[in-house]
């Protein structure tokens, strides 16, 4: 049974990555709980060839060490990305030198605080145990991935501390942070980065327009809702 599902699962990266082949890359650069995953949804219907979020998940150990070799080589197999590594610091500006036209989606949410909210309720739920937020025991003992992988990457990534791993005062910092830095790093191409409210209907014209589709709704699908 597993080699079967091994084989299929191959069948459908080379699928996938025969669709992506002499594409641009689109990348979407916003964090987590920024409507990743509705966009996600999107860029499917519009028929995109969108990468393996599992696999990307997987080389999070290379993210840390700031080795980006293997990232930049997944990213042949699909044309539109999302979520981890891709919402992380720096990644989006090894991307845009490996992909030289490629394009950025900044995904945001009204404030830094329904962004906080939304996630440690999202993550309460996953792994909380009925604790909003999830306690550092909590994600100590989540599987995802492996035993532990959810606690690991709160601290590598956003720099909480070990034993507060959704501190409001830093998350809210990392978020704002985030956010600045890749609207600084484009600050002289406009034309290659989007900032969108997936809420906000007058931004899925502005999202068909960036990556030149046709409009088929009047917003974006939602997904994953807290």
């Amino acid at each position: 049974m597993k080699a079967k599902i091994g084989i299929r699962r191959k069948a459908r990266t080379a699928i996938t990555t025969l669709k992506a082949i002499g594409k641009p890359k689109i990348f979407c650069v916003g964090l987590n709980k920024t409507g990743t995953t509705s966009l996600k949804e999107e860029m499917e219907i519009q028929g995109y060839a969108v990468g393996n979020q599992r696999q990307a998940e997987l080389l999070f150990d290379d993210w840390v060490k700031r080795k980006f070799n293997r990232i930049v080589r997944y990213c042949h197999t699909a044309q539109f990305f999302q979520d981890a590594p891709f919402s992380y610091p720096y990644t989006f500006i090894v991307l845009d030198q490996a992909f030289p036209g490629s394009k950025f989606i900044l995904t945001v949410r009204d404030n830094p605080e329904q962004w906080y909210n939304s996630l440690i309720n999202f993550h309460g739920k996953l792994w909380g145990n009925g604790n909003i937020p999830p306690t550092a025991e909590d994600l100590k003992n989540a599987v995802y991935i492996y035993k532990g992988f959810p606690y690991h990457t709160r601290f590598q990534v956003t720099k909480v501390p070990k034993d507060e791993p959704y501190k409001k005062e830093v998350l809210i910092d990392f978020y704002n942070t985030h956010k600045k830095n890749v609207i600084d790093y484009f600050r002289q191409r406009p034309d290659d980065l989007l900032v969108i409210n997936l809420k906000n209907p007058e931004d899925y014209e502005r999202f068909c327009k960036f990556i030149g589709c046709k409009q088929k709704r009047n917003g974006f699908p939602w997904v994953n809702k807290t």
